[in-house]
């Protein structure tokens, strides 16, 4: 029996105050057809108060303004929006479309037990390669900055450090999501049996694949659980190791090269 369709709404908030939603780019977009807050207000179904709220607060959200008006003012002047506008509205449509991406997903679907994960992951396009999902486990702070344990399994744990500013406005805490990212050029190998005495990210594991080009090596270690650390090293690096599939090994990453993303 096919699943009823989800109509998934993307709306952008800040302290329960919506910024960007769909009518507001509408809205933008019919400033564009028409060249007049008055003319677009009522075409989007705005009164014209409400509509100067909302390109106010849009104007707000963005480094420069998405909307300006021309001489003459509110009273005679027309109404342009900028190149940060239109820019703003083509973001905002393509997360509108991976969005629905998701919702067709889900309704084809449905959702089971592991729903947070389909929708934090599914339709993002990340470059890094390693992306974990994770729960802070310790913020620990300091002057400068901020190390932040995050566990990504109930055997494996990763150690960020982040500015004092950057945890403030993701809003660390523990018990909070997050996801956790590693460009895989940072990670390094080494041989399992050789871990410093301070490791902050260190996981042995089992190589379960290796690819060659002329000058690097890509290189899949199963540390268990169900996760695995993609890194890409010099080739000479890998043959020095002896690295092949199916022998032990271990990876590690500097905590300043781990990306965190709030939710």
């Amino acid at each position: 029996m096919p699943r009823s369709k989800i109509d998934a709404l993307l709306a952008l908030r800040s302290n329960g105050r919506l910024l960007v939603g769909r009518d507001r780019i509408g809205l933008l977009e019919a400033v564009i057809k028409h060249g007049s807050i008055t003319k677009a207000a009522k075409a989007a179904g705005f009164s014209y108060k409400t509509a100067w709220e909302a390109v106010n607060a849009i104007n707000n959200l963005l480094p420069t303004p998405a909307f300006v008006t021309k001489t003459g003012g509110r009273a005679g002047g027309g109404a342009e929006v900028t190149e940060e506008g239109r820019r703003l509205i083509a973001t905002f449509h393509r997360l509108e479309d991976r969005l629905a991406r998701i919702s067709q997903l889900i309704a084809r679907e449905g959702l089971g037990e592991h729903e947070e994960e389909l929708l934090w992951s599914t339709g993002l396009r990340i470059s890094a390669r390693n992306m974990f999902r994770a729960e802070v486990s310790q913020v620990r702070k300091a002057p400068v900055d901020v190390e932040v344990t995050l566990k990504v399994s109930d055997r494996h744990a990763i150690v960020a450090t982040i500015t004092n500013s950057a945890a403030d406005d993701l809003g660390l805490a523990i018990g909070s999501k997050a996801l956790v990212l590693i460009k895989a050029p940072f990670i390094r190998f080494a041989k399992a049996d050789q871990a410093p005495p301070i490791a902050r990210n260190w996981f042995a594991g089992v190589v379960s694949y290796r690819a060659d080009s002329e000058p690097n090596s890509e290189i899949h270690l199963d540390i268990g659980r169900g996760k695995t650390l993609i890194g890409v090293v010099p080739r000479q690096a890998a043959e020095e190791l002896d690295i092949k599939e199916g022998h032990e090994i271990a990876a590690t990453f500097d905590a300043n090269h781990v990306i965190l993303i709030a939710g």
